[in-house]
This record gives C-alpha cells, structure tokens and sequence, in this order.
C-alpha cells in the first residue's frame, strides 16, 4: 500500500503525547516551525494537555523551566529542527542543576538529509550532552517499526527521569509530506497493535521506586544546626518544625521561603563575635541545597573539617552530589517531609544552646530597619527593597532573579512562609522573565518578580508573556546601569566599568508600553510600596517598577551597614 508519510508522523506523534500525559505531562510549551507539525496538531489535539506558545525557543524552554518548577511535573517542550533546538540549551543546562523535569521533542530532518547541504538540518544527536539524564534518537515513523517499540522506549526515557529528574531529549525525524488530509483509521491494524494500551489509561509500562527513609544515627546528644536550602514551602516548613523540636538554630535561605531568629547571617558570619558562639556546633543537618550565601558555605566546610570532626547531613530527594566542598556527609535521598514524618525525634539535650546568639541577631535586624526603611521617605536603595521583602511578599509568590538585589535579599531579607522560585543552578541571567511566567501559568497566583537590569535587558522580549496575564504580576526591575554586582568583587578598577559592569543608560518605561504593560518608576520608598501593594492586590494585568539607584549606592550603603555593626558589637 502507499503509505500517507504525514498520517504517519501524526500516528507517532499521537502515540508519543498519549503516553507521555500518562506519565505526568500536562503542559506543553511550542514554539513554531514547519517541521514539528505533526507533534504541534496532535499536542493541540488532546484535550488533556494545556498548550503554552512563545516566539523564541530560548524564552520557551525558560517557561517551560518555570511549569516544571512550580508543577513539580514533567513538562513537555517542542521545538522545530536546526537552532531551535540549540536555543533550549540554556534552560536545559539549568534543569540538570536544579532537577525540573522537562522532556525535550525536538523535530528533525530525517537521516538522509543530515550531513549533505539541506536546509535547516544540523546534527541534532548529542546536542545537549551531559545535561540530560536521558536521549532517544527515533527512526522516522514506519509501518515496520512497531508501536510497542516506540511505547517501551518512551517508558524507557521517562523511568529514567522519574530516577535522575532533569531533561531528556527524544528527537522526532520526520520525513515529508507534513501536511495531509488523510485519515487514521485507514492504518487501523497498525492502530491495534497497542489497542490494549489505547483502550486503557495507564502506561504501557510500570516500574516502581522503593521510598524508603532508612534508620538514623544518634543524634538527641549533639550541638546541631538546621541548614534549608532551595526548598518547596512546604518542605522547608517540615524541616523548620525538625529544628524547632530539637531547639536547634536554623539558617534559611532565602529559597526556602522561611525565616528564623538567626535572620541575617550573610552579614553576621562575617565578624567573629558572632562565629565563635557557633563553634561548639557539632552536627549540621541540611535540608535541600543551592545555598546563595557564600559565608554560609564557608562556615559549613569550616565546621565540618577534620579538625573539629563535626558531623554533616544532606537530606535532598535529589540523588546527585551536594558537597562543594567534598566533606565528609551523610546524604539521606529523600523527600524532607517524608524524612522528618518518619523520624523518631530524640530529645535533645541542647535545646536552645544558642538563643543567645538569636538576641544579639535582633539587635541588627532592628539596626537595619533603622537604617534602612524606618523613614518611609528615606532615599530608595536596593538594601531598602530587601530588608522590605516581607512585607511586599506577603500573599504572594515570590521570584528573585540573579542579579545583585538576591545577594541583598541574603543578607537583610526575612521571609515568612513564602513560596520562592529562583533559577540557582546555573545562576544565569538569561531566561528570568520566561521562567517566572512559566512559575506563575502552573500555580494561578499573584506574583511579584525582582530582576537586575542587566538580566531585564538579556531576556527583553519575554515581557510579550505577561502581556495577556489577569493576574496581579508586579515586576520590579532594580536599574543600577549595569553590573554594580562587581562593585563588590575584586576585579581589576581600571577595567570594571567597560568589562564588567558595562553600563548602558537605558530605561524601561517604552519597553513596558511595547508590550502592553503597566509603569511606574517611584520617587521614594512609600510610593514604592504602596504602589506594590496597591497592584499586587487591586490589579489585573502586569505592572513593571522601574527602581533606579545609583552604580555605587549599593556597596557604599553596605559598607556603612558594616561599619555600624562592628560599632554596635
């Protein structure tokens, strides 16, 4: 018979998109192109999936980044042939950092037309490397391959992501025609080769992964201190309520969401008045990982070197490695709150061994608020933004860019049970606006958003996401000209202005009208944070901020900060 080559690819691509939904995939991010048709109409065909679109792949696999993040499910990407595939690059190398799961289909010439001049045809094999977990390469759609092959491969790809998380990448070649008014049902035996499979809702495949927590070591005699990384809410509360039944000491993240009464440790690990109270610690229990504060980890490894002989636990659902500074650990693969639910708390015989140290914390968290906010007309600075964060923040999620304001949100934030969604792998500028609308598309809430200028400028067009968003979205773009990020690092003065900071005058009130949203770029702190509030409960659509501080305001406030404090102590 003469085979309908477009039926063909559609018969495949359906195949593919039934059993990855079965799998947990319920959102699709496309972008457009010619080649990925057939996995185009039938995504948009099933009524189970919710399609999301963008223009730029780059931008698309950042959102799809996002869904995952804040789904916690797989999410499917699809993307034509050529560069398209290399712009999800970034987003993959991101995934593979911080475990979203998304699963890359990739549209591609078939074999014959790599390799010898045709259009639009790279080598697509391998493209990403070692930032997936797992890659199925796919022969073109063919009555002689049957589609049980192509279900237990899929369940293959998939089982293995349900182990290592992150991407994996199945590469679709699909062979012209693409277009075709032909029906389906004239291949019906083929069709019913897997009609058990169709006719059912589960996957053609089932494998099952042990959860178990394991038997822990004694722990009820030690000096201890509870580590939350970047956490989901409701993890990093589960390992807050561990801590405060041990009447131990907690330092959060500001991933995490949560906060405690030894806040501010990025400033106050700097000065030993403080530090060598916390010698006597002699076991840290983390939860999660991508800890920001470099302080924090030097601290860590300090604690746990062989000299002090301080016993180090991971507890991560994560099976990769988390030990930067190769110690000695204690890694527990397992979901924080099925660890905490499942150990039996010993009592511990130093509850409470440092809340003296928790006193002498307040006094800075107060000298901060003085300094800093106190005075609703004070001079808007970054340091004001972040030691505000908890008020802004409330009933509402919260995402932080990479720029140099999470830095300050580390040191003088304090966030009471807040949901926060970074891009901490790879910490990259690229993709921020992509992946927060993607965060924000999975969970339906109101969001306020913090990003440098710099990373604002990176992914532009990706303001076009919130151009049709109902909900309260309240962008904050803290315009210090540049990289002021480097002003608080060691790079050479003689060329941090035109290599590193690289300022560039810009503003961003045309970019928010080229794409339909709101602006305001506020005299002072009080109008800030009315105007904050005001939207994040009052509005429908996107405001953008505009805060605009000077190159150096940043690190000269800083440098005050700790001047008063080695004063205060």
């Amino acid at each position: 018979m003469n085979v309908d080559q477009a039926v063909l690819n559609r018969i495949w691509s359906e195949t593919i998109l039934l059993e990855l939904n079965r799998c947990g995939v319920n959102h699709v991010c496309i972008a457009p192109g010619s080649r990925s048709t057939p996995l185009t109409l039938e995504a948009a065909d099933n009524p189970n999936l919710t399609i999301h679109t963008h223009f730029d792949e780059r931008g698309l696999g950042f959102m799809a980044l996002g869904l995952a993040k804040a789904s916690d499910e797989p999410v499917a990407v699809i993307v034509t042939s050529g560069t398209a595939v290399a712009n999800l690059l970034p987003a993959i190398a991101e995934a593979k950092l911080t475990g979203e799961k998304l699963v890359v289909l990739t549209a591609d010439r078939p074999v014959e037309l790599v390799g010898c001049g045709a259009n639009q045809a790279i080598n697509q094999l391998g493209i990403f490397s070692g930032h997936v977990s797992d890659s199925l390469n796919l022969p073109s759609p063919a009555l002689s391959t049957p589609l049980n092959w192509l279900l237990t491969s899929i369940d293959e790809v998939m089982f293995t992501q349900r182990q290592k998380g992150s991407a994996v990448h199945i590469n679709c070649a699909f062979p012209e025609p693409l277009y075709s008014n032909g029906e389906k049902n004239a291949y019906q035996p083929y069709l019913d080769t897997v009609a058990h499979w169709r006719n059912s809702t589960a996957t053609y495949c089932q494998r099952f992964l042990s959860q178990g927590v394991g038997e822990l070591p004694s722990y009820g005699d030690k000096k201890g201190v509870v580590v939350i990384g970047s956490l989901p809410l409701k993890q990093a509360q589960a390992a807050r309520t561990f801590a405060e039944k041990m009447g131990w000491p907690v330092f959060a993240d500001p991933q995490s969401g949560v906060s405690s009464d030894w806040a501010y440790y990025d400033l106050w690990l700097q000065h030993e008045v403080f530090t060598q109270r916390l010698d006597e610690c002699d076991l840290i229990v983390q939860f999660g990982s991508r800890i920001i504060s470099k302080r924090l980890n030097q601290w860590i490894e300090k604690q746990v070197s062989l000299h002090s002989q301080a016993g180090y636990w991971l507890i991560s659902s994560r099976p990769e490695r988390d030990n930067q500074s190769h110690l000695p650990q204690t890694h527990w693969v397992a979901d924080p709150c099925r660890w905490v639910n499942h150990t039996a708390y010993t009592e511990s015989l130093y509850a409470g061994w440092a809340d003296q140290l928790a006193e002498d914390i307040q006094r800075v968290i107060e000298q901060s608020n003085q300094l800093f906010i106190s005075n609703p007309k004070i001079e808007l600075s970054e340091i004001a933004l972040a030691v505000d964060i908890n008020v802004r923040a409330q009933n509402t999620d919260l995402f932080l860019g990479n720029s140099l304001f999470v830095r300050f949100v580390d040191m003088f934030g304090k966030l009471n049970d807040t949901e926060v969604f970074t891009n901490r792998g790879a910490s990259g500028i690229d993709g921020l606006f992509a992946t927060a609308s993607g965060v924000q598309r999975a969970r339906q809430n109101p969001l306020l958003i913090y990003i440098g200028d710099t990373s604002a400028l990176y992914d532009l067009n990706s303001l076009s996401l919130f151009t049709h968003t109902k909900l309260p979205t309240v962008i904050v773009v803290t315009n210090n000209d540049g990289g002021a990020i480097f002003d608080l690092l060691p790079v050479p003065q003689s060329r941090r202005e035109q290599f590193y900071q690289m300022p560039h005058g810009y503003e961003f009130e045309h970019a928010a009208k080229q794409f339909g949203l709101s602006y305001l770029k506020p005299s002072s702190l009080e109008e800030y944070q009315r105007a904050v509030n005001d939207h994040l409960a009052n509005g429908q659509n996107a405001l953008l901020v505009e805060v605009q501080t000077p190159a150096n305001q940043a690190a000269e406030h800083l440098k005050a900060f700790n001047k008063n404090l080695h004063a205060l102590f």
